[in-house]
């Protein structure tokens, strides 16, 4: 039988403070229907002054892992492989998951980052499922987390409506690929020539080998929106149906779509072009924005909340990102506990 990283456990986190459509109509020149009739969004969490990526990170794989741990023995619990996808590490210099493991009390465990920007979670479970599947390593702990509060103009109403901060994280485990839960396979591109499409253009490596003088607002995130929007429907799509076409699923077919949760009109698109009904692709960027390699996951741990996403089911994930990149990969759900509530209280963004 061949080998597969199998998931195993499933935790996310957003942050407490919340901003609201009508929280930005009240400091930028946008109103509550712009916003939701062009993004689906209705409101997103941000983190607090002195906080970073790695607290996200690390109340998201807290709660994978105490999922994972449920029922198990004491050696079914550890992880010896952490994978980070975040495009706002907490520094340039060092990686933010060695600190992850470390706060998490795992120990001297391999841990990296990986920068995918929103395909970030597609790229990180496919690093990991390949080490497994190597021998690498035994156990993975996979998490998407950004904090894009943290560079984002904030006088920029579209970005500041699209964006949001959260993290979700799943335990992978060695084992095979008939069970439910593993990974059946990826899909993964890239194309390089559209590197400015989706950008912080200030603070790299090409940026400070030069005289020239860093433009006021370099150091924020821009993306071309409707270059993006056009990109994001075709890459997906190709991508999830390439996956599909492999895996042998175009009969009976996909049972729910989880891809990133850029905008609800991208959403709906790829659920047209892949043939499904409104139903079956998972939306959850309404309460929580976009939160870039966090928003899978996220959106994983909201679905078999609500009960959307059930054990048996077949689960496709897709996601599209800077650089440009997408990817896509494909699993039975398994039956996992319920995930530890990721929103906690809710309270209005301080002034």
């Amino acid at each position: 039988m061949s080998r597969a990283a199998v998931v195993c456990g499933l935790g996310a986190w957003v942050p407490p403070t919340v901003v609201t459509n009508h929280d930005l109509a009240e400091r930028l020149d946008t109103t509550d229907e712009w916003i939701r009739t062009r993004t689906g969004i209705a409101r997103r969490h941000v983190i607090e002054r002195g906080q970073a990526t790695s607290d996200l990170a690390v109340e998201a794989g807290r709660r994978a892992l105490a999922s994972a741990s449920d029922g198990g023995t004491a050696a079914d619990h550890e992880v010896d492989l952490v994978v980070l996808a975040t495009s706002t590490p907490d520094r340039p210099c060092p990686g933010t998951a060695p600190t992850v493991a470390a706060r998490l009390g795992l120990g001297a465990v391999a841990a990296f980052d990986v920068q995918a920007v929103c395909t970030g979670f597609v790229y990180a479970l496919a690093t990991a499922a390949g080490m497994l599947s190597a021998g690498t390593a035994r156990r993975a702990l996979v998490i998407g987390a950004d904090a894009f509060s943290t560079i984002l103009d904030p006088e920029d109403r579209t970005t500041r409506a699209i964006f949001g901060d959260g993290a979700g994280a799943v335990v992978l485990r060695s084992g095979q690929a008939h069970e439910p839960g593993a990974l059946l396979g990826f899909d993964l591109g890239s194309d390089g020539t559209g590197e400015d499409l989706i950008t912080v253009r200030a603070g790299g490596s090409r940026q400070r080998s030069t005289a020239e003088q860093v433009h006021a607002g370099d150091h924020f995130f821009t993306m071309a929106g409707r270059a993006v929007f056009t990109q994001a429907v075709l890459s997906m799509s190709k991508s999830a149906q390439t996956l599909i076409d492999r895996v042998g699923w175009s009969e009976p077919g996909v049972d729910r779509v989880v891809a990133h949760q850029a905008n609800v009109r991208i959403l709906r698109a790829v659920g047209e072009q892949l043939g499904l009904a409104d139903e079956q692709v998972v939306i959850h960027l309404d309460r929580v924005g976009n939160t870039v390699a966090g928003s899978i996951p996220l959106a994983l741990a909201d679905a078999v909340t609500a009960g959307d996403l059930r054990a048996g089911q077949r689960v496709l994930l897709t996601g599209f990102g800077g650089g440009l990149t997408w990817g896509s990969t494909a699993l039975i759900w398994p039956d996992l506990p319920l995930p530890a509530p990721h929103a906690p209280t809710l309270r209005k963004e301080q002034a």
